[in-house]
């Protein structure tokens, strides 16, 4: 009997073993099991995730280009706004752009100074108006034939479009606005904005700032010849002792703007390409000025005739091209009509009998333009505009 236990013992053991062996192996392979389906899982929702994240950023990054493409196109009037003609003349002067938005993209210079191009230099006529042009007719008897020397941008209430047909020059020259309230910063906001929208197209080399109440006293020829022919701009910038000038200035300003910086000057200028992109980069002083600058003290009359006195006064001929008469004294010049149109008149405005200086030497040419003529004034200076201004 002890003989057939201990023959049957062995087996027994390897039987046991092998079943261990057996569990062994099937742990393991459930473990790997768990183990890869886990890590299948972790994978999928890894790929999944970074699926999602490219979907979005592939939307937003769709989006984004559809509205930059959307905002420039506005601009520039085309699909394709790398097009050499629509980036540097743009058609369209509608777009969405915030004034710092605008002021950095008209602040844009080329660091190459040839142009690639045969390049015609315009005069940007800028009108800052309440609302309609009463002597609209005069200027597009003044523009009439001169289409590829001039632009045309026009500042008007936000909400009014000017009532002219599509044929005219003015027609599609409104450009975005904001409030404009007389004596605060909002002015000089407003000539800042038509600055900017008019630096957009590169073949604007002169900029006029005018009003609705202004008109040209001498035909286009002139009036171009004698801007792209002057090698300074036309700001009138002076120190007024009285308390209208140095009486208006605030010690908050320093020590970034002195007394002796501080100058008064006619709110209606004439100004050159790098001057106008001057004006528009500037924040520091601007601020300044939109801070500390309050009635009685008029950012439109003190920003730019300092500003210019301060940094550029070499590049300024410190005179005004735009006549207008203050001796009736208080806070607006004369106003003329219908009655006061007359030959003399407007050659006394042409040629008032003083000499002024045009580069190095002194002319009778003094004004281009004047001021302030109302609604009754348009019928006599269509009859006398060509024997007297010539166009």
């Amino acid at each position: 009997m002890r003989k057939i236990r201990d023959k049957d013992d062995p087996e027994k053991y390897v039987g046991l073993l092998r079943l261990a062996q057996a569990l062994s192996f099937l742990v393991v392979f459930v473990a790997g099991v768990v183990i890869g389906l886990t890590m299948s899982s972790h994978i999928n929702n890894q790929f999944s995730t970074q699926s999602e994240l490219y979907t979005l950023m592939n939307h937003v990054s769709i989006g984004a280009a559809g509205v930059m493409e959307e905002e420039n196109c506005s601009i520039c009037d085309e699909t394709d706004c790398l097009n050499m003609e629509t980036f540097l003349h743009p058609t369209n002067v509608t777009h969405d752009l915030l004034d710092d938005e605008l002021f950095w993209r008209a602040s844009l210079v080329p660091m190459k100074e040839e142009y690639p191009y045969t390049r015609i230099p315009k005069l940007a006529f800028m009108f800052l108006t309440r609302g309609p042009l009463p002597l609209l007719p005069l200027w597009e008897r003044f523009f009439q034939g001169h289409e590829e020397l001039f632009n045309i941008y026009v500042h008007a209430p936000p909400g009014y479009t000017l009532n002219v047909s599509n044929s005219s020059v003015f027609y599609g020259r409104q450009i975005p606005s904001q409030d404009v309230s007389w004596g605060t910063v909002s002015l000089a906001d407003a000539e800042r904005r038509l600055l900017g929208n008019a630096l957009l197209d590169f073949s604007n080399e002169r900029f006029i700032l005018l009003s609705e109440t202004c008109i040209p006293v001498y035909n286009f020829p002139t009036v171009y010849r004698y801007l792209t022919d002057s090698v300074h701009s036309f700001v009138e910038s002076y120190d007024d002792p009285s308390r209208y000038g140095r009486g208006r200035y605030s010690r908050s300003m320093l020590p970034h703007i002195h007394l002796k910086h501080w100058r008064k000057g006619s709110q209606w200028f004439e100004v050159r390409r790098a001057v106008a992109v001057y004006l528009v980069s500037d924040t520091k002083y601007y601020t300044l000025f939109r801070k500390y600058c309050k009635p009685a003290c008029y950012p439109d009359e003190h920003y730019i005739p300092t500003f210019l006195n301060m940094f550029y006064g070499p590049m300024n001929a410190n005179r005004t091209v735009t006549w207008v008469n203050w001796s009736m004294g208080g806070p607006h010049p004369a106003t003329y009509g219908r009655e006061n149109v007359t030959v003399g008149f407007l050659q006394a405005i042409r040629n008032n009998g003083t000499l002024c200086r045009y580069n190095s030497e002194m002319t009778s040419v003094c004004f281009l333009f004047a001021r302030k003529f109302d609604s009754t004034a348009l019928e006599p200076l269509l009859n006398l505009s060509s024997t007297v201004m010539h166009f």
